[in-house]
């Protein structure tokens, strides 16, 4: 322990990385009652908190081993610390990079003068190779994590946290992987400040330590998630596993919509969006906080990276209510009759808001519908449920059913073998309770609705689509009630896409 503080208080990690400040995070401390803080990692020069333990290790090398070139496998992060420290000490990089990492990271470590090698599909099966390269070409291996030099360095993060705090914090939030970063921050945390809780916070696909720490020895994984690439790993550190059993007080875990949420929860506060990996740290501190119910206590999360593909944004916003629990998602039946829509939306969906409605056309007897609507406390699942049940719908909650929230959402539709004369209409409707209650009335009983497909988009209006069978000679009626409506509308019942898939 003496040994490992000594080599964190005389690391050379700032001749390339940079003390990163601690932003006050406003929304999280008002949600939460508590003084939240972000330790912005996420600023360093690399995007990620992996450039102190890579350039410690490097700049600790002799002048031989830098002459003949540093190795490393790595998600992304690692890779772009090492690759940095590299280029800065004048040494050559080559490094190992699963094949599911993110362009952006490769892209970005190709800047930095490396070589990358993409192999395998984890960072296991690249450091597997990676061991294969380094015996023929002899060029020093720098680990990720599990090495005293990269601890120390990654180490640095807790000792300015007890300057900047004045070593006044209740519990610290670290996302793990290996395991570098939370054994480094908790040896020099639990050292100087005994009394600060040190919380790990892994994704519940890829929680090596915590089933480590459970176990009371290393257990390597069969498989590990890949949406938080950056901590995708089978099995902790040697070195890192004996300080976190030590040293750390406790592993959360977290899913997909908990990361997600947390995405969302450091842009409100920062404006920065980061990696999902980089997101654990808060992800953590919400559910602890909930669990707890603390107050009044000063709380620190570690936003470690944020080198996050665009892409992948996408992904992220449409999970980002189910993990806040602001969203609840239902299947629904319903009599295939006239009236039963606007029943159905009038007794039970006009109080509250809709944030997804997919309905296509089976038969003539009943219709299922998938709907999503927002949640204000998580009680109301239930209660939506019941009031479905009292007014005659079958429902089934699939607000935590992965195949619908993945894929099924996305489905509903298709040709329908009993629509007759449909019409399709893309329409914008104001984002407010009430609006397709509004249509329905409007309506009234004169046509089926064959089709409808909503989700919010976050604007003030949603972009609707809805399929109508329109009897023959009732084409100048329907333009009639489309010119009274009020909302902007565009025919699609002539686009190639429609003909094609519905």
């Amino acid at each position: 322990m003496r040994e490992m503080v000594k080599k964190i208080l005389t690391s050379k990690v700032y001749e390339a990385a940079v003390e990163t400040p601690l932003d006050f995070a406003p929304n999280l401390s008002r949600q939460s009652g508590c003084q939240v803080f972000l330790k912005r990692e996420d600023l360093q020069p690399v995007f990620s908190f992996k450039l102190r333990g890579a350039y410690n290790k490097i700049a600790h090398l002799s002048a031989a081993e830098l002459a003949n070139g540093v190795i490393a496998a790595s998600a992304g992060n690692h890779a772009q610390g090492v690759a940095f420290a590299a280029r800065q000490l004048g040494a050559k990089a080559l490094i190992v990079m699963p094949v599911t990492t993110p362009e952006i990271k490769v892209a970005a470590v190709r800047a930095l003068d490396a070589e990358v090698v993409l192999c395998g599909e984890s960072y296991s099966a690249a450091a597997e190779h990676c061991q294969q390269l380094m015996a023929v070409n002899g060029m020093t291996y720098i680990h990720p994590f599990d090495d005293p030099l990269v601890i120390a360095g990654q180490g640095t993060v807790g000792d300015e946290l007890l300057r900047q705090t004045a070593g006044k914090m209740d519990a610290v939030f670290i996302p793990v992987g290996g395991g570098g970063l939370i054994a480094g921050m908790a040896v020099i945390l639990k050292t100087l400040r005994p009394e600060i809780k040190i919380i790990g916070v892994e994704p519940t696909d890829s929680d090596a330590m915590a089933r480590s720490l459970a176990a009371g020895r290393r257990i390597k994984l069969d498989r590990v998630g890949i949406f938080a690439d950056g901590v995708a790993v089978r099995e902790v550190g040697k070195q890192t596993f004996a300080l976190c059993k030590e040293f750390v007080d406790e592993i959360i875990l977290v899913d997909t919509d908990e990361i997600c949420s947390a995405i969302k929860s450091i842009y409100q506060s920062t404006r920065s969006i980061v990696e999902p990996s980089g997101a654990l740290g808060v992800a953590g501190l919400k559910k602890y906080v909930q669990r707890e119910g603390l107050t009044n206590q000063t709380l620190v999360a570690v936003n470690s990276g944020a080198n996050m593909n665009f892409e992948r944004l996408r992904y992220v916003a449409e999970r980002t209510l189910i993990g806040e629990r602001q969203e609840a998602l239902f299947a629904v039946s319903i009599p295939e009759e006239s009236g039963s829509l606007r029943r159905f939306c009038a007794e039970v969906l006009n109080d509250h808001n809709i944030t997804e409605f997919n309905y296509r056309l089976a038969d003539r007897d009943k219709a299922h519908i998938f709907v999503g609507i927002s949640l204000k406390k998580e009680q109301e699942r239930e209660l939506f449920s019941q009031l479905l049940t009292k007014n005659g719908f079958a429902n089934l909650d699939l607000t935590e059913n992965e195949l619908a929230k993945t894929h099924i959402r996305y489905m509903v539709g298709g040709r329908s073998p009993v629509a007759a004369r449909e019409h399709l209409f893309r329409f914008w409707f104001p984002e407010c309770p009430g609006a397709l209650t509004c249509f329905l009335d409007k309506m009234g009983e004169s046509w089926n609705i064959s089709l409808f497909h909503y989700r919010t988009q976050g604007g003030d209006y949603g972009r609707v689509l809805i399929g109508l069978e329109i009897p023959a000679g009732d084409e100048d009626a329907m333009q009639t009630f489309l010119d009274q409506l009020g909302y902007h509308y565009i025919s699609e019942s002539d686009n190639p896409a429609y003909s094609l898939f519905l």
